[in-house]
């Protein structure tokens, strides 16, 4: 079997030689087995491997036991171990999320964390097929697009997930047969959550009563998917440098030009899609139903108007249809400071747990060192990107980033001097974060998306 997720590894190219890799063991058998399949991988591409728990604190004397558990494997394999806990109950409850999906959002802000203080490469994870499945699944009842169907990626940015070619029963007969001992979660086994009730009754139905190899050609069928959504997005891609024009002026006005028409019909809701991302300066929260009413508006009369997410204003024109920022057209010497509102609060006694917003950060106020501003990019900017201090060129996080060249303007920035605060959309400032030290606490509020 290790040879299998070897030859996996190499497919997607996940991994080189001596690479630093963050792997996240939870105790249970995928994650185990993760790390077992890693540190033989060590010993042949000379890799850096370390491991880290997360402890919940949901599951009282079972999580306790996990923890301890995955101490020993990784004192038992030399392998270094950071152990984080936390109360997501707690966050769960303060930022209106359920208790899975803040699970999954803490892990993933922690291992982010970690592999930014550790200068890691990768942060492997131990998703197989059968959890792929349950996505596949999980995603068309839900609704999904072209690239849901895809389920799981192997490679996702620094996150890797070399397991995905494995059903849960094969890595369960890899540790049997090797004596490995591995925790079991026994909430798993419970019907609480959509997901459990998909891997406890809907998988095994599909296996006893259509096809044994149903997990396996979900699998296959994700992969195509994933190989079509890449070819869906060159495409796009070209389509777009045709039909879409961005002004080079401060407006930063997009026009969807008449060649659109020239767009195949399989294609024109990702162009449309496309458009309204680039006026926005993002992609989360442009949904189907904006890429309709934009579609819709190329049928209406010259001056016709529809509202999109992020303060947009689309205008039907005689070229095609104009995507502008609401308020654009202003004079160009307005002060862009109306785009954010700022307050400074006290910091109060104890933990301080923040809801996790998109459009509002909270800075320590007291280490700001000039006038804060809000602004584009300029030469000489960077930002602290781990809390030893380490910066980093912002050009250079934009490359890291994978953000197009064309996005990179017309991104907002929050500003100490050269000293990027917030890239809004993106990433804070570590430097800037609220410590135990903090007295006051800046409250920034973006307020032009």
């Amino acid at each position: 079997m290790y040879h299998k997720v070897k030859a996996y590894i190499e497919k997607y190219h996940m991994l080189d030689e001596k690479d630093k890799v963050i792997v996240g063991v939870s105790g249970g058998a995928d994650s185990i087995c993760l790390l077992f399949m890693l540190i033989q991988l060590k010993k042949e591409m000379g890799l850096s491997v370390e491991a880290v728990h997360v402890h919940h604190g949901l599951r009282e004397k079972t999580a306790d036991a996990d923890a301890v558990y995955v101490k020993k494997v990784c004192k038992e394999l030399g392998i270094g171990l950071r152990l984080y806990y936390e109360d997501v109950k707690s966050f769960a409850l303060h930022n209106k999320m359920s208790e899975e999906e803040a699970g999954r959002y803490v892990r993933r802000r922690i291992f982010k964390e970690v592999q930014q203080e550790a200068g890691a490469t990768k942060i492997a994870l131990a998703h197989h097929q059968n959890d792929n499945a349950e996505t596949l699944l999980w995603n068309l009842c839900r609704g999904c697009s072209l690239k849901g169907m895809g389920g799981i990626a192997p490679v996702d940015g620094v996150f890797i997930r070399p397991l995905l070619c494995l059903k849960r029963e094969e890595i369960e007969s890899y540790l049997v047969n090797r004596g490995i001992s591995y925790c079991t979660d026994e909430t798993n086994l419970e019907d609480g959550h959509t997901r459990n009730r998909i891997r406890n009754h809907v998988i095994p139905y599909l296996e006893e009563q259509v096809n044994e190899r149903a997990v396996s050609h979900m699998s296959e069928t994700m992969e195509q998917m994933r190989q079509l959504w890449k070819y869906v997005e060159s495409e796009t891609t070209r389509y777009a440098a045709r039909c879409i024009k961005v002004s080079k002026d401060q407006t930063r006005r997009v026009l969807l030009k008449a060649e659109f028409i020239l767009v195949p019909e399989a294609l024109r809701s990702y162009v449309l899609h496309e458009c309204i991302c680039q006026a926005a300066g993002g992609r989360k929260d442009i949904e189907s139903v904006h890429t309709k009413m934009l579609s819709e508006l190329l049928d209406n009369q010259v001056g016709r108007q529809a509202r999109l997410p992020y303060g947009i204003v689309a205008v039907r024109r005689y070229e095609g249809i104009e995507l502008r920022r609401e308020g654009d057209g202003r004079p160009k010497d307005q002060n862009p400071e109306g785009l954010m509102k700022m307050r400074t609060l006290p910091r109060t006694s104890g933990k301080v747990i923040f809801p996790e917003n998109p459009y509002t950060k909270w800075f320590d106020y007291d280490i700001i060192k000039n006038t804060v501003k809000i602004r584009h990019r300029e030469p000489g900017d960077y930002i602290t990107i781990d809390k030893n201090g380490k910066t980093q060129k912002l050009k250079q996080y934009f490359i890291n980033e994978k953000i197009p060249q064309e996005e990179r303007d017309r991104i907002w920035l929050i500003a100490d001097g050269k000293h990027i605060m917030w890239i809004v959309g993106y990433r804070q400032n570590q430097q800037y974060q609220i410590t135990e030290n903090t007295r006051r606490i800046l409250e920034i509020e973006f307020c032009g998306g």
